[in-house]
């Protein structure tokens, strides 16, 4: 028969572990371990290190006699906090101190409790106002013919902007769920372009924007999902439109294919330029998260939901591009997507 020694067998576990002798001394901790706390715990008493009262707690509760536990334990190392759930288990006269990361797992459940939060506020403040002027038209404002033209047309704004949140939500949601899966139909870029362009002629009239559309490629055909990628582009365009300034141009250019070393691929550019007020940098790495405004009463004025950007992300990372944001404040912004060719 083999025996191996309790440092061999869990030197071999992924798992950090850490074992406990009966003197309450470190007795031996495996690889995995050494990775959070660093060397040298073996021969420490457990309290100087672990240092965390909860760990403590379970430790000295089960040497009382106590049961088997689970707690949190969260290590700090100057970048970000990593969170374990430590299972405390009895073997022999040893404790053995397993720690699992949840620390994805309550990253993931802080992004949902943030979406549903967000998702409330969003719609509270259009309903809020809707019940506000239906209560209004039912009473002191019934007969009031220019009262009611009014509000009629403030709760037709408030409804389209709940609408457009929930068809968004409802892209980003289907979005993500194909995100893993890339497409392979191929996409006449150009062409594609110039129906976005089109499509969106009549708000750049309305906002004194012109939008051009500048052709330096050579083929410009792509593997993508051609409906996902007009979303992609009309969101590009349509912020442009709307943070442009008034008077000047939105352009749209495609460059000619070349290498892209984070891509590691050939890639189409495609760049959409205005000539706006211009983005502070302390914004811009948070501009594709959810929700996210630079000027959140602006954005709301003109129509924003604060997911645009958001869907923009995903569905490029889905046709396995990139998304690359540049401005200055007083100079504009471009945004450009890299797209591979095969």
């Amino acid at each position: 028969m083999v025996y191996y020694h309790i440092g061999d067998v869990i030197a071999a576990i992924p798992m950090p572990i850490l074992v406990i002798g009966p003197d309450d001394r470190v007795r031996t901790v495996n690889p995995a371990l050494e990775a959070i706390f660093g060397p040298g715990l073996v021969g420490k008493h457990y309290i100087s290190a672990l240092r965390q009262p909860s760990v403590v707690e379970a430790i000295t509760t089960l040497r009382g006699g106590g049961t088997s536990a689970n707690v949190r334990f969260i290590n700090r190392d100057g970048a970000k906090d990593t969170v374990y759930r430590v299972a405390v288990s009895p073997a022999g006269s040893d404790i053995v101190l397993s720690f699992e990361d949840q620390t994805a797992s309550e990253d993931a459940g802080k992004m949902r409790r943030d979406f549903v939060a967000n998702v409330s506020h969003e719609l509270r403040t259009p309903l809020t106002a809707l019940m506000g002027f239906i209560e209004t038209l039912g009473g002191a404002a019934r007969n009031d013919a220019a009262a009611r033209d009014r509000f009629l047309g403030i709760m037709s704004h408030e409804a389209t902007r709940m609408t457009r949140l929930v068809d968004d939500l409802l892209s980003l949601s289907r979005v993500e769920e194909d995100e893993r899966v890339r497409p392979r139909e191929h996409v006449d870029l150009p062409a594609l372009l110039s129906s976005v362009i089109k499509g969106l002629e009549p708000q750049a009239a309305a906002a004194g924007v012109t939008v051009t559309l500048g052709n330096a490629g050579d083929g410009d055909m792509v593997p993508g999902d051609a409906g996902q990628l007009v979303q992609v582009f009309t969101n590009l365009v349509e912020n442009g439109i709307k943070y442009g300034a008034s008077g000047h141009s939105v352009s749209v250019t495609i460059y000619p294919c070349a290498m892209d070393l984070r891509l590691r691929s050939q890639a189409v550019q495609i760049s959409v330029t205005d000539e706006g007020e211009g983005i502070a940098h302390h914004h811009i790495a948070r501009l594709t998260e959810r929700f996210y405004r630079v000027d959140s009463h602006r954005s709301r004025e003109i129509g924003g939901t604060g997911l645009g950007l958001a869907i923009v992300k995903h569905i490029v990372n889905r046709h396995r591009g990139r998304l690359l944001i540049e401005s200055e404040l007083g100079s504009g912004t471009t945004i450009s997507v890299f797209l591979p060719i095969s």
